[in-house]
């Protein structure tokens, strides 16, 4: 599969998750390199009270942090990429602040789809008897940790992770998000992100086997994530893509949601995340004249 949706997929989903709790980054660049993070991640002194089934990412993010999801098994060299990008931004902190206590320093997460065990043997890598299986912490010194998500438990604590993972992990995650109640506020939006996937991946060719089999998975969730359109109206859904794709929903793009309400709702998606907010201003800036 292309790493490029992934990428996109993996932060798009953790910033929707991590912004009631801090202040949420994609593409961070590390202060004076040509060097970016995923994911960074600043909690807030009162964060936002979220469900019970986020937990562990709460855990995750008490302190300030980086996260570089891979989709397949990192490499040694990945992980050392990861690590140096990791060392960077706790030296910037320190220059901003040499008092930060240790345990206040950045935290890098890896959250690998897998991770082979002579990989977690040369990166010194062991399970904590007070965190989850499938979670490894480096020496602490490093304050690096790899998240098997293959190996996470199947419980509610790991879903928003778990999504993350690829083949029978990520599949059962889809189906566990799908047998949520329609009441619950993430599994809306969560069916919406897994829904542009969906289509970023069939804009992609050619298609591989791996490409086949998760369509296949997100197609129920495309179906489900349809008919919560319908209901709620597509206007709403339409302001929530373009927020997903342009982080906010400014005077020029809300000026253009009645023309992309003429469209159906497969092609009016397609658009908003194939095409730049400069294309899609021209596009139907021009219908509209």
């Amino acid at each position: 599969m292309t790493q490029i949706p992934f990428d996109q997929l993996a932060k798009e989903f953790l910033q929707e998750l991590l912004t009631p709790l801090g202040q949420v980054e994609r593409s961070f660049e590390v202060p004076g390199e040509p060097k970016f993070v995923d994911v960074w991640f600043q909690p807030t002194a009162s964060p936002t009270k979220l469900p019970t089934n986020l937990t562990l990412l709460e855990r995750i993010t008490s302190t300030p942090c980086s996260f570089e999801p891979f989709r397949n098994a990192p490499t040694r060299q990945e992980i050392r990429r990861c690590l140096l990008k990791l060392l960077w931004v706790q030296e910037y902190e320190l220059r901003k602040d040499n008092s930060i206590p240790e345990a206040q320093l950045p935290m890098l997460w890896i959250l690998a789809s897998s991770v082979s065990q002579p990989v977690l043997n040369d990166a010194k890598a062991d399970l904590r008897r007070d965190w989850l299986p499938g979670i490894y912490f480096c020496g602490n010194v490093f304050k690096t940790a790899i998240v098997a998500i293959n190996q996470l438990p199947k419980t509610a604590d790991t879903l928003w992770l778990r999504i993350l993972g690829r083949d029978a992990t990520q599949e059962q995650a889809i189906l566990e998000v799908l047998a949520l109640p329609t009441s619950n506020p993430q599994r809306s939006r969560i069916l919406q992100m897994l829904t542009s996937w969906k289509i970023r991946i069939e804009m992609t060719a050619p298609l591989d086997r791996e490409d086949e089999q998760l369509l296949m998975a997100l197609s129920q969730a495309y179906l489900d994530w349809e008919k919560a359109t319908e209901q709620r109206g597509k206007r709403e859904v339409v302001e929530a893509l373009l927020k997903t794709r342009f982080i906010e929903l400014d005077a020029a793009l809300a000026a253009i949601v009645p023309q992309i309400l003429t469209l159906p709702t497969e092609e009016y998606t397609s658009l908003i995340l194939q095409l730049s907010r400069e294309q899609l201003l021209a596009r139907f800036s021009a219908n509209d004249s």
